[in-house]
């Protein structure tokens, strides 16, 4: 069967047919999967009832895992799923949703602040797939924003002033945005910020866009006042609506992103549902820049 793709947002994202996720992909599948990502960043597989083995299968069939070690404040006793998965659901290791002050959920918060997912590394992500196990009775949904359309709009003179920025980025940073501190000393040395470029080149396509996320904190040389405005206008510039596509869940689907070409959000739900999505994450082509401790 053909691989079919549909684009279903204003300038990108695409929902894929002809994509059986519970077998062995060929190698043209391989190859039509890494096109679709190009040209469209996001790519929506409806109706993919998957156990987490074949979710892992699929997901190696495109390139290395990158491991979910010490990215969230789940202690190793506490996981629910191997590293090989990222746990973003509100459930703890015995399936119960959280409590709603608890501080693992506090903190997980902060997935519903514009982010590119492993900013906070010194290799940030390649591409991030989350299947839905099961969803809230409502909201829950996430929004991308396309940073390759939203770098193109820019002006020149702004194009000019960000190319060779470096930035530095924390998870430490996007939760105090929220009002989160409580970090103990061994947390704030494991969310020690590292340095991206505000603007990156995609390696298959050449194109250039801007490399946002609520991680990014400091801009190296810059007043932190001065900086963090920048950075604010400049999400606020590539989060307008022509950017974004916004994509409602429904058990079974699986969305796979580029975290070279966007940021996403998840949306409010009721805090007392579970929602249960399970992603893998694909490990990034290399550094943005040369890392230097902060």
């Amino acid at each position: 069967m053909p691989v079919i793709t549909r684009q279903i947002g204003v300038c990108f994202a695409a929902e894929v047919d002809g994509i059986d996720m519970t077998g062995p992909l060929s190698a043209d599948e391989v190859a039509a999967i890494h096109a679709g990502m190009d040209k469209y960043a996001v790519l929506v597989f409806h109706d993919q009832a998957i156990t987490d083995e074949q979710q892992l299968a699929f997901t190696r069939s495109l390139g290395e895992i990158e491991h979910a070690i010490g990215t969230s404040l789940r202690a190793p006793d506490e996981y629910r799923r191997p590293t090989t998965f990222a746990d973003v659901s509100n459930l703890d290791q015995n399936h119960k949703v959280f409590a709603r002050d608890d501080r693992r959920r506090l903190f997980a918060l902060g997935n519903r602040l514009w982010h590119s997912d492993s900013s906070f590394k010194v290799i940030p992500a390649k591409y991030s797939l989350l299947h839905a196990r099961s969803v809230p009775s409502k909201g829950g949904n996430t929004e991308f924003a396309y940073m390759r359309a939203a770098y193109d709009a820019l002006d020149d003179e702004t194009k000019a002033e960000a190319e060779d920025l470096i930035c530095e980025h924390s998870q430490i940073f996007s939760r105090q945005q929220l009002g989160f501190t409580d970090f103990t000393d061994d947390e704030r040395a494991r969310f020690k910020p590292v340095r991206q470029r505000l603007v990156r080149v995609h390696p298959g396509t050449g194109r250039k866009s801007l490399y946002l996320s609520s991680h990014a904190g400091t801009i190296l040389g810059w007043p932190v006042p001065e900086a963090r405005f920048f950075l604010r206008d400049l999400v606020e510039h590539a989060t307008q609506r022509q950017f974004v596509y916004a994509h409602t869940w429904r058990v079974g689907d699986l969305v796979m992103w580029d975290n070279r070409q966007t940021m996403h959000r998840a949306r409010p739900f009721p805090a007392h549902e579970p929602r249960d999505m399970r992603r893998t994450t694909l490990a990034g082509d290399g550094p943005t820049v040369a890392q230097a401790a902060a």
